[in-house]
């Protein structure tokens, strides 16, 4: 019998798409922006203190080279030949931070996650050594001195593990962030591997200027980064180097891109203005401000958006960067046990269909945007005698849309014309509840299109735009009509009002919750050894004991 006769389909591009929780790879048409086959799989987090959040970067690149086999024999099963893969687009969890020997291979230590809180103290004794007025940390990088970027992750690196401080002294060291730990290792590793970053995320590492688009002397200085162990900084969309191993080996890795910048080329905000909300571990709202970089006065970031070739220019961003979102739900599943598994989420609060009172603050790794508040811990708040699991998750879901409109308030001030509607993206967007509240909070629509995956889609657009690659076109004229699915808001404004409001007053109690700040030496005072506060907590189980099981 004569075999099965490949498909036809032109050009196909793949992409990693490496974040938080998860690592998939995914494969597009490239003519059609139609998703053919992809593969998920889970990674661990360790959280081997209070505050500390690592994972394991061999894992990682493991889960990589897992995905990319298992999507191509699902599209083997399809009967779509795999060497019409013509490039392939990296995205990834950004600020994450990795030290390696580049004679090994080998971690000199796990990533220090972007959620991680170790280097509060050395973020605190770092901020005194800035002027009041000559804050250039924030004039040169548009961030403001946080745990959240990885230069202080990396300086931690470099104070406290034996192994990276004799590596860095014999010239073994190479830093990256996951993008750069990735490339490397796919393109050959410690056989001739390519050690580059994209400007999206070096923008993120508090080292780079991102108006010169340089790693920058002085920053280096300031943190006590010793330049050699950087990453080369390349455009977002060029050929960096071929694969070396498994079934796509030899095809161009040519686009790479942090999620949150991979997600918004992959919404198509290419016009200065335009704005979009990624639902991943965390909660991520870009608005695209075209070839100039906009300074927030409240309390947003300024961002390299993209950069979609050698000799392109580059886009900036304001950002808003919330921590906890999709990890919340992680939470309850693997912390409270409320549920087995994220989906159940929606099933839970559809029952209740209202917190009934309860509020949920989840600042697990203190506040993001606009607060920049790392005194802040998670609390619960609102409790009564009959409130049960189905009003918590109600409340969780909440708590994501209220962050949201923190932020878009920012943006809005920021920007001076308020946005008329929400493009949203990323794995929660399934949720028809939380894009429902998401809707009713905000007051005005969300806009979802059917196709979520535009991180993905956004890494993969980069990678297929590529000089020497050339077979995905930006062109506006070029580039697929999307189908949206639109919420629209069903309460009334005065009500989402209230809501807000009593949202704002949940916050400003969970606010001050740490008063001494000693992760670092591995002795937290009581507060931050309980990170949702004791008194709620223990207030939380007497009045709800049995219902986290019962229901």
């Amino acid at each position: 019998m004569a075999a099965a006769k490949k498909a036809v389909l032109g050009p196909l591009v793949g992409a990693v798409d490496q974040g938080t929780s998860s690592t998939r790879f995914l494969v597009f048409n490239s003519k059609t922006a139609e998703l053919l086959s992809h593969h998920q799989v889970e990674i661990k987090q360790e959280f081997p203190r209070e505050g500390w959040v690592e994972q394991d970067p061999k894992e990682i690149l493991q889960s990589v080279y897992e995905c990319i086999e298992k999507t191509c024999e699902k599209l083997g099963q399809l009967n779509i030949d795999i060497s019409n893969i013509k490039a392939i687009g990296v995205s990834n969890q950004r600020e994450t931070t990795v030290v390696w020997d580049k004679l090994t291979g080998e971690p000199l230590y796990n990533a220090v996650v972007w959620l991680d809180l170790r280097t509060q103290s050395t973020v605190e004794n770092l901020s005194k050594r800035i002027p009041g007025n000559n804050n250039f940390v924030k004039s040169k990088t548009g961030l403001p001195l946080s745990t959240y970027f990885s230069a202080v992750k990396l300086r931690w690196l470099l104070d406290n593990v034996t192994k990276v401080q004799k590596a860095v002294e014999e010239n073994r060291a190479l830093f990256g962030t996951i993008d750069s730990w990735l490339i490397w290792s796919l393109t050959g590793g410690i056989n001739g591997g390519v050690h580059c970053t994209d400007v999206t995320n070096a923008s993120r590492t508090m080292l780079f200027n991102i108006h010169s688009l340089e790693w920058d002397k002085e920053l280096c200085e300031f943190f006590g980064i010793p330049m050699e162990i950087l990453p080369n900084v390349r455009s977002s969309s060029e050929i960096y180097g071929l694969m070396k191993a498994g079934a796509l080996e030899g095809v161009p890795i040519s686009g790479c891109l942090g999620d949150q910048s991979a997600a918004l080329v992959g919404q198509m905000c290419f016009q200065d203005g335009q704005a979009k909300n990624t639902y991943g571990t965390g909660c991520f709202l870009l608005c695209n401000t075209g070839h100039k970089c906009v300074f927030s006065e409240h309390g947003l970031l300024t961002t390299v958006a993209y950069k979609l070739g050698r000799d392109k220019p580059v886009y900036y961003a304001l950002e808003g960067s919330v921590a906890i979102a999709g990890a919340v739900i992680r939470w309850l599943r693997d912390n409270l046990g409320i549920i087995k598994s994220s989906e159940e989420i929606e099933k839970l609060a559809k029952e209740v269909g209202t917190s009934y009172g309860c509020y949920f603050v989840p600042a697990f790794s203190g506040l993001y945007a606009p607060y920049w508040e790392p005194s802040a811990r998670g609390i619960i708040c609102g409790l009564t005698q009959f409130t049960n699991k189905c009003h918590i998750a109600f409340a969780a879901l909440e708590a994501v849309c209220f962050q949201t409109r923190e932020i878009l308030d920012a943006m809005n001030r920021d920007c001076g014309i308020p946005l008329s509607h929400l493009q949203v993206d990323g794995g929660m967007t399934s949720n028809k509840i939380l894009m429902q509240l998401q809707a009713d909070i905000l007051y005005i629509p969300v806009v979802k299109p059917s196709m979520p995956e535009t991180t993905a889609l956004g890494a993969a657009m980069a990678a297929g735009a590529a000089e020497g690659v050339g077979v995905w076109s930006l062109e506006p004229e070029d580039l697929s009509a999307v189908t949206m699915e639109r919420f629209e808001p069903q309460i009334n404004a005065e009500e989402s009002e209230i809501r807000y409001s009593t949202w704002k007053k949940a916050v400003m109690k969970s606010i001050g919750w740490v008063t001494t700040q000693s992760p670092e030496s591995g002795d937290p005072s009581i507060f931050c050894s309980l990170p949702l506060g004791f008194f709620i907590v223990s207030s939380m189980v007497m009045l709800i004991g049995a219902r986290y099981i019962s229901g």
